[in-house]
């Protein structure tokens, strides 16, 4: 069972969501960002996201996605979140081994936190973006 194996704490891997315009609109690349010395592997990420949008509970498909390897110092593209899904929880459950460990984390964009005051210098790619770690 889940609850009996132990995950040691996540260090240096996050999530990161990087602003970018097309057609007059903003929509957030969402990348895991490994700020390791060295590979994470066999990553998993659930994505999902839920809230309220005009007073209606709303909850999209939840996604997961896989990579292999995540090199070191190096980001990998999760999704992209539009617009209209901006107001929502956006969620990522991380999952990923650095040599034969395993570790696990849960990252929420709350739904206050993708906008512009929020913010930051991203480390490896030199851009602002908003990084949960």
């Amino acid at each position: 069972m889940k609850e009996d194996i132990e995950f040691p704490k996540v260090e240096r891997v996050g999530v990161c969501a990087i602003p970018e315009e097309s057609d007059g609109k903003t929509y957030w690349k969402v990348q895991v960002i490994n700020m390791l010395d060295k590979p994470i592997t066999n990553v998993l990420v659930a994505a999902k996201g839920y809230g309220k949008k005009e007073s209606k509970e709303v909850a999209t498909s939840e996604l997961r996605h896989y990579f292999e390897e995540i090199p070191s110092k190096s980001l990998k593209s999760v999704e992209v979140i539009p617009d209209d899904l901006v107001g929502l929880s956006n969620q990522y459950w991380v999952s990923f081994y650095i040599d034969s460990e395993i570790f696990d984390k849960k990252f929420i964009f709350l739904p206050e936190t993708l906008i512009e005051k929020n913010l930051t210098h991203i480390p490896i790619i030199d851009q602002l973006g908003i990084l949960i770690i």
